[in-house]
């Protein structure tokens, strides 16, 4: 009976603290969240706030149009053929640490 008593309570001591770790875990990660938000929302805002200081300054505000879905473009992938340096890295490239190297060796473009 000793012995059942005491494992019944070093099972329910390593229950509980098993709970306060995920607890604490799952706290760290849901403030983590929190702020991965709040900057979202900072970075959503400070665009927003270029985009209309840029809109009063340039010299025809008008000719500017807000971007929405209907105006988007879709463009289809282009072919194998037509990629050019893109593409023979792909047709040359047999393993995946191959190909990562040969991109890695590329040029990064500008831009978007």
């Amino acid at each position: 009976m000793d012995g059942t008593l005491l494992g019944l309570i070093a099972a329910v001591a390593v229950l509980a603290g098993l709970t306060l770790h995920w607890q604490h875990r799952w706290t760290v990660a849901f403030r983590l969240l929190e702020a991965t938000r709040t900057q979202a929302h900072r970075l959503t805002e400070s665009t927003a706030v270029m985009e209309q200081h840029l809109l009063q300054r340039s010299q025809q505000p008008n000719i500017l149009v807000p971007t929405q879905v209907a105006n988007l473009v879709h463009l289809d992938r282009p072919a194998l053929g037509s990629l050019g340096s893109l593409g023979s890295l792909q047709a040359t490239a047999s393993s995946p640490m191959a190909s990562l190297q040969a991109l890695g060796s590329q040029p990064i473009r500008a831009g978007y």
